[in-house]
């Protein structure tokens, strides 16, 4: 799939690695949002984040999660029970030895998490997302 904002691969690494120089990125985020990496549970800074706004994807700023749909699941990771429509693409994932559907940025392509079909009311979903995939802006 071509993800219409994706840099190069050189451009990518840069603009994250002045991100985190100015604080803005973790830095995990790189090999996160490049190499489907995973941060360790109850490390990222949107875990235990509760303020209203938006979160945005950490490479291309795309609009992914808004904060009302934000949950404590409890599993170390911000958990979402809704993406913005279109903001998310699904892909399966058979690797590690496990069936799981990550999630990518429609914008970039950069992994941000997972989905899983044990979230709350009303969809029923978890996104599962990596902090260092992501960038809180205020509402």
């Amino acid at each position: 799939m071509a993800y219409p904002l994706a840099p190069s691969d050189d451009a990518w690494r840069a603009q994250l690695q002045a991100k985190i120089a100015r604080g803005e990125a973790e830095p995990l985020a790189y090999d996160v949002t490049r190499h489907a990496a995973t941060e360790r549970p109850f490390t990222g800074r949107y875990e235990s984040w509760w303020q209203p706004g938006r979160y945005h994807c950490v490479v291309c700023g795309s609009h992914l999660f808004d904060s009302d749909t934000k949950f404590d699941a409890g599993c170390g990771w911000p958990s979402f029970w809704r993406a913005r429509p279109g903001a998310i693409v699904e892909r399966e994932d058979h690797s590690h030895g496990m069936h799981r559907t990550e999630t990518l940025c429609a914008g970039c392509g950069a992994h941000l998490g997972y989905v899983f079909d044990d979230g709350p009311p009303p969809t029923g979903l978890r996104y599962c997302m990596n902090s260092a995939a992501l960038q809180w802006h205020p509402a």
